[in-house]
């Protein structure tokens, strides 16, 4: 299919889902926005790829848990291989090792390859493991036929890859897998990729097998400047592999960890304003402030996170992060550019959630009270900013 010239990697997105489920592609579960989506001839996609000879020599396989993917762990399990899929989001680890009951038969083999086999047939893996995979198989929203993927934009696979890299599982000569419906298969401008976003040297439809031949380096490790406080809150093993890497002596700083700020910054913000360790934008004077932020205010006091992300999406004027700050009903939205940030809030005038009409302006326009928690006498509010790319 053909995208429209000066896209986002959102537009794209938006772009395959809406096309796949207006031609019918899609399979269960639908609709398929906001997934890697699941699409009709998945299964004759994944057989693919017992047609790469890195498939019939590798042994240790990694393979992500959406649903068009289930064709391969299913193969992998007849194939004898050790099958790690990650642990949903990260919660309790990396991977999870599927381990089907001895004397398995083919339909206990199927379940096995199922998001309830996941759960019902697995062990965790530990970082002390040593783990060595051959093979990793993603999915994708959309990806080019010179390997630059588009995930569904909540970063989890490029994280599970650059954690793999930093335990010692991969190196840069692993191979990466998709599979994907035909019309998945697009042109993507280079200019949206970023340090962190995983590349695939095969790609696998129903009709065609793709060797990519990709150039472009895979991430190196773990890019700790665009990990937020809060993911390493929601997600342990980043923390095990955080300290490790500290103790190496590499540079761990997060991305809204507080920065020693100068002393006469300091004069007109509360100390209290600092300790909060994830308070973004960090800042006293609207000059401080990035050009390229927007300023969120008169948030609902229960709404939450999602809410906000369904609207901007609807808006056209999803950013690359959003820091949340609920409990100071506001967020800030971190746009590419002071251009892209202006022409956000044009899009976002009279903008609702729930009853409210929220408040949209450039955050360097805003008070210092709107940037910092300035009311005295109240405890500062432990602010755990959720930090997406949208």
């Amino acid at each position: 299919m053909e995208l429209s010239a000066g896209v986002s990697k959102q537009d794209i997105r938006e772009q395959i889902w809406d096309y796949m489920e207006s031609q019918n592609l899609a399979d269960f579960p639908r609709p398929v926005h906001h997934r890697i989506p699941n699409f009709k001839g998945s299964y004759l996609a994944c057989q693919n790829i017992k047609d790469l000879e890195v498939f019939a020599r590798m042994q240790e396989v990694k393979v992500d848990p959406d649903k068009p993917l289930e064709g391969v762990r299913l193969l992998a399990l007849q194939s004898r291989k050790t099958l790690l899929v990650p642990t949903p989001r990260l919660r309790t680890g990396l991977f999870n090792k599927i381990t089907p009951p001895p004397g398995a038969t083919k339909d206990i083999l199927r379940k096995c390859a199922t998001s309830q086999g996941v759960r019902s047939f697995s062990t965790p893996v530990g970082l002390d493991a040593r783990v060595q995979v051959d093979l990793v198989v993603v999915g994708s929203v959309a990806v080019s036929e010179k390997g630059w993927r588009i995930g569904k934009g909540e970063g989890y696979a490029d994280l599970e890859y650059a954690m793999m890299v930093s335990m010692g599982a991969v190196s840069p000569e692993t191979p990466v897998v998709t599979i994907v419906h035909d019309c998945q298969v697009v042109d993507i401008p280079e200019a949206l990729l970023e340090d962190h976003d995983l590349t695939v040297d095969y790609i696998l439809t129903p009709t065609r097998v793709i060797a990519t031949g990709c150039e472009r380096p895979k991430p190196a490790g773990i890019i700790w400047s665009k990990i937020s406080c809060e993911m390493m809150e929601k997600i342990p093993v980043l923390r095990s592999l955080r300290s490790r890497e500290k103790q190496a002596g590499k540079d761990v700083s997060l991305q809204d960890e507080p920065r020693d700020l100068d002393a006469s910054r300091l004069q007109t913000a509360p100390l209290r304003a600092l300790r909060g360790p994830q308070a973004l934008p960090l800042a006293t004077q609207r000059e401080d402030v990035p050009a390229d932020t927007v300023y969120v205010g008169n948030l609902p006091r229960d709404a939450q996170v999602s809410e906000l992300k369904t609207a901007l999406r609807a808006r056209g004027a999803a950013p690359l992060r959003l820091s949340w700050q609920g409990p100071q009903r506001r967020a800030f939205l971190h746009y590419p550019d002071a251009a892209s940030a202006q022409q956000a809030v044009s899009c976002l005038q009279d903008l609702r959630l729930g009853a409210n009409s929220l408040r949209v302006a450039l955050a360097r326009q805003q008070r210092p009270s709107d940037l910092v928690d300035t009311r005295p006498g109240e405890p500062h509010p432990n602010r755990r900013p959720a930090v997406a790319d949208l």
